[in-house]
């Protein structure tokens, strides 16, 4: 009786632990839909509007060059599927979507899925074909993020045909994270930025330096390892280990936050 007693004690704390990591990851969600959709909408209205109205090669549209017809297909393709996969791939994480909406979830997640491979490969286009900010050690990154998301879509829907659900929630939201590493980027260089009041750690004009060369693999590295900390915390038993990843998610995502703060006044609002 005593034991039955102390064993149902021991899991009070390990079920306050699970919600409050639940809900922390609840919290990262939910400011990572906000910022993607404003970047979504940023995309969407600017560089594909400028593109639909014929402007294909003014100073606001840098994208674009002259005489170049397959790069400027791929980069409008490149876009097109930008605001896709990032609108797309935040519905395939809503448990009220894929719940309620079985059907659905199943062919988005597969339209997802080419989508994302399918821009990686296009992306890899560019960046080899093209002279871009950052040069060498941004192509290089650039490059791994793109195998990854080969990689991890393959894995997600090899999991997903095997009816392993488990695993392969758990490389879609790897995929998740590499798809965004475009959208990462640009959060964490405008926290950096605001952060030391200024261009710190690299040269705005050649877009290169220390900063750049760490951030450009970190915008994906340290959101994967943030999920593999999720996971374990997922896994663990330990009440301590739950709450020590709840603090560390919570402070990742006030930090988010303060980015995409900084990406909205900075980059996005002021030209959309």
């Amino acid at each position: 009786m005593t034991d039955h007693v102390m064993d149902r004690a021991d899991r009070i704390p390990e079920r306050g632990a699970r919600t409050a990591l639940k809900l922390s990851a609840q919290f990262w969600f939910l400011v990572a839909v906000i910022g993607q959709w404003i970047f979504v909408y940023y995309v969407a209205s600017h560089y594909l509007g400028l593109a639909a109205e014929g402007k294909f090669y003014t100073s606001e549209n840098g994208g674009f060059v002259q005489g170049d017809m397959l790069g400027n297909l791929a980069l409008v393709l490149h876009l097109s599927a930008a605001v896709v996969i990032l609108f797309g791939g935040t519905l395939q994480l809503m448990p009220q979507v894929r719940d309620r909406f079985p059907t659905f979830h199943r062919w988005t997640g597969r339209t997802y899925v080419v989508t994302a491979m399918a821009t990686s490969l296009g992306g890899l286009y560019m960046l080899w074909t093209r002279e871009i900010p950052g040069g060498l050690v941004m192509g290089l990154g650039m490059s791994l993020d793109a195998l990854l998301i080969i990689i991890f879509g393959a894995l997600a829907w090899q999991a997903a045909i095997a009816r392993n659900i488990k695993s392969h929630r758990r490389w879609a939201l790897r995929l998740f994270m590499v798809v965004s590493a475009v959208w990462f980027f640009r959060v964490g260089f405008m926290a950096w930025v605001m952060i030391n009041q200024g261009p710190v750690g690299f040269d705005p004009d050649t877009f290169t330096g220390p900063f750049i060369t760490f951030w450009v693999f970190a915008q994906y590295m340290l959101p994967l390892a943030f999920l593999e900390l999720y996971f374990l915390a997922q896994d663990s038993r330990k009440a301590l280990v739950k709450f020590a990843t709840t603090g560390v998610l919570s402070l990742a995502t006030l930090l988010m936050g303060f980015g995409v703060f900084g990406a909205i006044v900075g980059m996005w609002f002021p030209v959309t």
